[in-house]
């Protein structure tokens, strides 16, 4: 199993790299880590440029997840490798928990990165769509109640495990949405730590540019 799993966590790590919010942002000229809460997320990118960049990057960001843990279940599953259909499942996990740290930590920023939430969201649509249905549920009611995308997304993130454990959800996954749900609270923890003395500030989207 350790060979497949290897391959998927590398590849993973690739495809997460990519920085599509630094790279979105120096075509409008902007050094994204310079500006805002100078995080190459997808919101940060929204309040600074506007809706139209902010939704590319996030579209680009889940689109990575979702390949980060597709291609093993497609070489598995889909095509019968040999090298990966006896762990296609554990495979793609490891391709989406490399994603998410090559996200964060990514090699062609000098190991800084965004904090995962929309390449979770690509990743989980493909390992499971009913907790991400149910995240999606939660962030929503959570941001457009408080209008912090922080707090939406840390308890989005809770939802995960708390969905997988109420559906007997195999352990793996089990295991994979608490990983999650706790990789997202610890890139946050600033957040957190506004949250609780009342500093964070709400989305007010601020376009330019498009």
């Amino acid at each position: 199993m350790l060979l497949p799993v290897l391959i998927s966590g590398i590849v993973g790590y690739g495809l997460g790299a990519l920085a599509f919010g630094y790279w979105v942002s120096r075509a409008y000229g902007i050094d994204i880590f310079q500006h805002g809460s100078k995080n190459p997320g997808a919101t940060n990118v929204r309040r600074v440029l506007g809706s139209k960049a902010g939704n590319l990057v996030f579209l680009l960001d889940a689109l990575k997840g979702a390949a980060a843990a597709g291609w093993p279940l497609v070489a598995g599953r889909g095509l019968g490798s040999s090298l990966f259909a006896p762990h296609a499942l554990e495979s793609a996990v490891a391709g989406l928990a490399g994603a998410l740290i090559g996200h964060s930590f990514s090699c062609f920023t000098h190991m800084r990165g965004g904090k995962g939430v929309a390449t979770s969201v690509g990743g989980f649509a493909v390992l499971f769509p009913v907790a991400l249905v149910v995240g999606i549920a939660v962030w929503t009611l959570v941001f457009y109640t408080t209008r912090y995308v922080s707090l939406a997304s840390m308890l989005a993130g809770l939802s995960l495990p708390t969905t997988a454990l109420v559906l007997h959800a195999p352990t793996i996954l089990l295991s994979l949405t608490s990983a999650v749900a706790v990789f997202v609270i610890i890139r946050h923890r600033t957040n957190l730590v506004r949250l609780f003395k009342g500093t964070e500030s709400r989305f007010v989207r601020k376009p330019r540019g498009g």
